[in-house]
Order: C-alpha cells, then sequence, then structure tokens
C-alpha cells in the first residue's frame, strides 16, 4: 500500500515515513521544501533501507497533484504540509490560510478526483483555544483560537468534518497533537527549524551546541507553579507510530478525532533543568516579554487514543533529551552538510 505524506521532507513528516518504511508501506513524499529538506529523505533511506518516492513540489498545485494520483498507486494520504509558527502567523495570516486551508481543499479536491478518500490531517492542540479547560478532550468544541496558525488549523478541521457529512465515501482522522520534541535514535534525522526556532526544544538545543547566545524565555509571569508557560511535549518517534496507529480507523468513514500526547505538563523553565541535567550542557538564558498568542498551560487526555488505536506516548522527558542532544550535536549546523 503506497502512502502519500505531503510535507514529508520536514520534522514530523521524516519520522512519519521511517516508521511508515519499517511497518513496510510504500512512501510517496510531496513536499516543496519550504520547511523540509532533502537530505532528511536521503537518511530516512539510508535509515529503513527502503527508497522513498520523491516529488518536489505545493500541495496547492492541482495539476502537479493530479499527475502524482496517476503516477503512484495512493490508498490513503497523511497530511503534513503547511506552515506552522504562531508568531509569524501573527505576522502573515494570510500566508497561513492560503497554504493551510487552501492547500487542504486542493488536497481534497485531487483526492476525490483519483478517487482516494482516505486522509490522516495533522491537526493541533490549538483547536481547543483560548478558555478549554485542562486536560484537553476530544469531545470538547473547537474554541475561540489565539493565533491565525490555529485558526487555520480550525478551518481545515471544519472542511474535513462537512465533507465527512456530506460524502460518506470519506474517512479522515484528525490528529490533535501537542509539542512533539526528540529525534530519531540514530542521530540521523531530527528537528532542523529555518532561521531563528519558533519552538522551545530546538532553541534550547542550538544554544547548548554554541549555534546561538543565549535562550529567550518568554514570560516568568504566567499563573503556573514557576512562572513559565506549561506544554505537553511527546517524542517525535510516539508521535508517528501514532500516524500509523491512526491508518487503522480509515476503514470506517467519518471524522474520527484523536490527541496524541503525554498528559502531563513540563514548564520551560523545567524543560532547561532537564536538558542541562540530562547532557551535561549549560544552556543560558534571558526573560523576555510574553509572546502574542501564547497560552498559559495545557495538556492532552490521550486516553481515546490508547482506547481506540492501542497508541500511548511510551517514551520519557529524558528520552526526549537525549535524542534531541544526540541528533543535535552530531549535526550542530542541522543538515548542511559539515
Amino acid at each position: 500500500m503506497a502512502i502519500l505524506i505531503t510535507g514529508g521532507a520536514g520534522y514530523i513528516g521524516s519520522h512519519t515515513a521511517v516508521e511508515l518504511l519499517q511497518k513496510d508501506y510504500e512512501v510517496v513524499v510531496l513536499d516543496n521544501l519550504v520547511n523540509g529538506a532533502r537530505e532528511a529523505l536521503y537518511r530516512v533511506e539510508a535509515i529503513t533501507g527502503r527508497r522513498v518516492h520523491f516529488i518536489e513540489g505545493d500541495v496547492r498545485d492541482r495539476i502537479l497533484l493530479d499527475r502524482l494520483f496517476v503516477e503512484y498507486e495512493i490508498k490513503a494520504v497523511i497530511h503534513f504540509a503547511g506552515l506552522k509558527a504562531v508568531g509569524k502567523s501573527l505576522e502573515k495570516p494570510l500566508a497561513y490560510y492560503d497554504t493551510n486551508v487552501y492547500g487542504t481543499l486542493v488536497l481534497c479536491q485531487a483526492m476525490a478526483s483519483a478517487g482516494v478518500y482516505r486522509l490522516v490531517f495533522s491537526s493541533s492542540a490549538t483547536v481547543y483555544g483560548l478558555d478549554a479547560s485542562v486536560p484537553y478532550e476530544e469531545t470538547m468544541p473547537r474554541g475561540v483560537t489565539s493565533n491565525p496558525y490555529g485558526s487555520s488549523k480550525a478551518m481545515a478541521e471544519q472542511v474535513l468534518t462537512d465533507l465527512c457529512r456530506a460524502d460518506e465515501r470519506w474517512s479522515v482522522v484528525l490528529l490533535r497533537y501537542f509539542n512533539p520534541i526528540g529525534a530519531h535514535p540514530s542521530g540521523q534525522i531530527g528537528e532542523d527549524p529555518r532561521g531563528l526556532p519558533n519552538n522551545l526544544m530546538p532553541f534550547i538545543a542550538q544554544v547548548a551546541v554554541g549555534r546561538l547566545p543565549q535562550l529567550q524565555i518568554f514570560g516568568d509571569d504566567y499563573p503556573t507553579h514557576d512562572g513559565s508557560c506549561v506544554r505537553d511535549y511527546l517524542h517525535v518517534m510516539d508521535l508517528a507510530a501514532g500516524h500509523v496507529a491512526s491508518l487503522t480507523r480509515l476503514d470506517t468513514t467519518g471524522v474520527h478525532i484523536y490527541n496524541l500526547g503525554t498528559g502531563e505538563g513540563v514548564s520551560v523553565l523545567e524543560m532547561v533543568r532537564t536538558f542541562e541535567k540530562v547532557t551535561g550542557e549549560r544552556v543560558p538564558y534571558s526573560i523576555a516579554p510574553r509572546r502574542e498568542g501564547d497560552i498559559a498551560a495545557f495538556w492532552a487526555d490521550a486516553s481515546k487514543a490508547e482506547r481506540e488505536l492501542g497508541w500511548r506516548a511510551e517514551r520519557g522527558l529524558v528520552m526526549m533529551v537525549r535524542d534531541t542532544w544526540n541528533w543535535q550535536s552530531k549535526n550542530p549546523q542541522g543538515y548542511l552538510l559539515q
């Protein structure tokens, strides 16, 4: 069975490609390389000993998508392609709606034309909104989002929900995941953001490896136990396994929603201390003003995924940190050739 991964050369997509190939799926990757790297897929092939079919292109390119579905016998799509930085979405909201919402529309149109109605969508815990109580549960409605990134994910979810209601041939899994960190244990693939990292762990790792002078912690006056934001961090390999597990739900039509997280909250300051303890590296930091759109604390109730998919996060915080440092220390400049 061939699985199309849009955005498959990116952080989560490349790790999911490894998991799929090791489960004997054929993998086809479509990526415009805005957030991804061709080198990541070469390394995926080296890790697995399997070939990745790569097409460089944009998910909004309908002509390319139509040709792709003709050329490959695609049975299902895992849709990662999109823009993902909360801060940048506040600066460039139209770009986020264009890529994340319109891109999803074009993909679904091409899928329907090709007779492919099975889709796993990369969503986000941000769709629960500003006022949701923790832990987040799938039965909660989508809330008032705090930034265009979250709004674009909520809009795409609504599009897919309406599509399933209108056409019973469709089966869609909405995976609302929390904060993926870590890397493949080989250290060959990991998170390699372009420019200044927007997420905490790659920022910490780049400071530790000497690429950046110090970490900025955005706000120390939140209503949390130490004043810094609290998030639910999960290992990217656990997240990748969740995507593979969710393919089983595509045998049943309709919309299926799952949280993927550990169910435990970790603060920014706790993460810094854990990183220093596990790696022995110092991470100097300064306190910066709060970022617009940040929520103080949230974490998952992931029990539904365990009940229905047989999935649960297996790797703890120490392993997340250790694998992150293994990747970053081996690849101080990311995928750039050393």
